[in-house]
């Protein structure tokens, strides 16, 4: 069966079961998984029959290539609203579902106005339960991805050197991903240098490396949609004893959490393990409290892996593995590897050296 056709089934098995006739679908990236248009300026509206993607003349060509598994729907933006757009589509539906995660109040209030007379039910999970699982071809993207990171992250170390600046080395990382082959970069690539590494997702700025500097370095790739997540963190020359210790315990707590890695096990308990590690050191007040979480279409997705997430994992599941410690006024570590759940155990899919001295 059509991968598309597939996921298609599975919604509308979900929709069945949950009471709804159909479903308004906003979020790009879930759109894409379930048709494979990669565009924006896209609505999906799925039903128990029909799979329709709305657009407009600015994307409807490339739909028309890209969609599968639906039929493209033209709206002319300046004679028909998207809300009365849907509601002539959606007609015969009297209950629709619509994932709230991914659209703002006042739009949505637009919208509605126009669906009067159908119960509208704000849903979040239905197509993030599906996504969580990965197949064979969106591992494929995922480990290709994981692959240029890997090889701009070699090719942009050889560049450091003292006095240059955060900002100058991250842009260097993500031109070397995209000349690779990356669709832009995964998310905002965090470059930190000396006490600026304790702020765990900060933005590159002006500071200038010094000798002795933490570097934290937490950047991806994206192939076919598909994002890979690393972080990798070192110091420039000779470590402190103290900086030492944080790596070395951060390090303890990752291969404590890999170790556990597998098919079957509570996503609380991975997190445990690795947290335990970091409670026995004499850094316990500045561990960070999540172990991690599942990557694909986006960055953050399900399974997390973190207090509280009642979920066992399964093969498929491509999650990250990255604990971290962040002390103000003197730097942070974290190490992050992206691994795919199988039957066996795992496959480590990101491969760059966790060497700590440059």
């Amino acid at each position: 069966m059509n991968q598309y056709l597939q996921r298609q089934t599975q919604i509308r098995n979900l929709l069945k079961s949950s009471g709804h006739q159909g479903m308004v679908v906003f979020g790009y990236e879930n759109i894409r998984y379930l048709c494979g248009f990669s565009g924006h300026a896209a609505t999906l509206l799925i039903s128990h029959e029909q799979c329709q993607l709305i657009t407009d003349y600015r994307y409807y060509e490339r739909a028309q290539a890209e969609a599968q598994q639906a039929e493209v729907i033209l709206r002319h933006r300046d004679t028909e609203s998207l809300g009365h757009c849907l509601s002539r589509l959606s007609a015969e539906l009297k209950a629709l579902a619509f994932d709230a995660a991914h659209i703002d109040v006042g739009q949505w209030q637009e919208i509605s106005r126009e669906l009067s007379g159908r119960v509208l039910t704000p849903c979040t999970g239905f197509i993030e339960q599906l996504r969580q699982v990965k197949t064979d071809q969106e591992i494929s993207c995922i480990r290709h991805a994981a692959q240029i990171a890997d090889q701009a992250l070699a090719d942009t170390l050889q560049l450091v050197k003292e006095g240059i600046s955060e900002r100058d080395l991250a842009l260097e990382l993500d031109y070397r991903m995209q000349k690779l082959g990356s669709e832009g970069v995964s998310f905002d690539t965090i470059l930190l240098f000396g006490p600026r590494s304790a702020l765990p997702h900060g933005n590159p700025s002006t500071q200038k490396l010094q000798h002795g500097d933490l570097i934290l370095i937490d950047f991806g790739a994206v192939v076919g949609g598909y994002r890979s997540d690393m972080t990798r963190t070192y110091v420039y020359g000779k470590p402190s004893a103290e900086q030492r210790s944080i790596f070395d315990t951060v390090q303890s707590a990752q291969q404590a959490a890999l170790a556990r890695a597998c098919a079957g096990e509570d996503c609380q308990a991975l997190n445990a393990a690795a947290h335990a590690v970091m409670m026995n050191s004499d850094f316990a007040q500045y561990a960070g409290e999540g172990l991690g979480h599942g990557l694909g279409l986006f960055l953050h997705e399900q399974p997390f892996i973190k207090p509280g997430v009642d979920y066992r994992l399964e093969p498929g599941n491509v999650i990250t593995i990255e604990p971290g410690i962040y002390i103000p006024d003197v730097g942070g570590v974290r190490l992050e590897e992206d691994i795919v759940i199988t039957h066996s155990g795992y496959e480590l899919l990101t491969h760059a050296p966790q060497d700590f001295e440059l």
